[in-house]
């Protein structure tokens, strides 16, 4: 099952994406980065990186030559911006998966953040495979949500099955029987040696958190709603408030980086 391709699908998620989204913890960045054997100068892709945090956390932790592709010329802003912050430089690039070429090559390292299941994922390991060096890998990184108290998780799924059906039901179908986990797409490709590194966090957040949060995805996203963004929020922190008066909520939060480098032929 593969999503249709909308180079726009991130729209007006930008700015609340860095902010609000589970971040990628240095620790972990730096654990794959020793583990997959990067080092300084080496060439790393940040497929669909939307506003660059992991092509620019890997070239700030090991020296990487980091390349990062985007469609949402929104998110390539946001990550020029966040570069320049960062101090490193980035070449940031318009364009998808779609897109892979010789001119990305030789890549040690190609690095996806939540983004691997908006792609037609076979072929996009097939165009990896033949601009990857010998001894480089993908790596897939993403959260897992343990717990979250009070069940502020809920309520945000709620409104959007409300708000946004259509949008929701494009989340729903990456749940359901059909859809085939990225371990067993990778399984079957050439990057078949596979080995997660994961990070247990709690994290403390606050009602705008959680709105953040959900303006950052596609799903809830301002552009989605439309002139529903407020009443959508409106609700969302109605709900919250009924949950925590305070206005205190926790999630427990495993992020991780799962490394597939090529084994045994598929």
């Amino acid at each position: 099952m593969t999503i249709p391709f909308e180079a726009r699908r991130f729209r007006s998620t930008a700015g609340f994406y860095t902010r609000f989204r589970v971040p990628y913890p240095d620790q972990l960045v730096a654990r794959v980065a020793e583990r997959a054997g990067l080092e300084a100068g080496d060439r790393l892709l940040d497929l669909g990186c939307g506003p660059g945090q992991l092509g620019i956390a890997f070239a700030r932790l090991s020296g990487a030559d980091a390349i990062g592709l985007d469609p949402e010329p929104e998110m390539l802003e946001t990550a020029c911006a966040d570069a320049a912050a960062a101090g490193v430089s980035v070449d940031f690039v318009e364009g998808s998966s779609y897109d892979l070429g010789p001119r990305f090559a030789p890549l040690k390292m190609t690095v996806m953040g939540r983004s691997f299941h908006w792609m037609d994922r076979p072929a996009t390991l097939e165009a990896l495979d033949r601009i990857t060096a010998s001894d480089g890998c993908v790596v897939l990184f993403g959260d897992r949500h343990i717990a979250a108290t009070p069940q502020w998780r809920e309520a945000v799924n709620g409104l959007a099955e409300t708000f946004a059906p259509t949008r929701n039901a494009d989340r729903e179908r990456r749940r359901g029987p059909d859809w085939t986990p990225h371990e067993a797409v990778l399984l079957l490709s050439a990057f078949n040696d596979l080995e997660r590194i994961g990070i247990v966090r709690e994290r403390t957040l606050t009602a705008d958190d959680v709105v953040g949060r959900a303006f950052s995805t596609s799903v809830t996203s301002p552009e989605t709603l439309g002139d529903r963004a407020d009443a959508f929020e409106a609700e969302l922190r109605a709900a919250l408030a009924r949950l925590s008066p305070d206005g205190q909520f926790s999630e427990i939060v495993e992020v991780s980086g799962l490394i597939a480098r090529r084994g045994r032929t598929a």
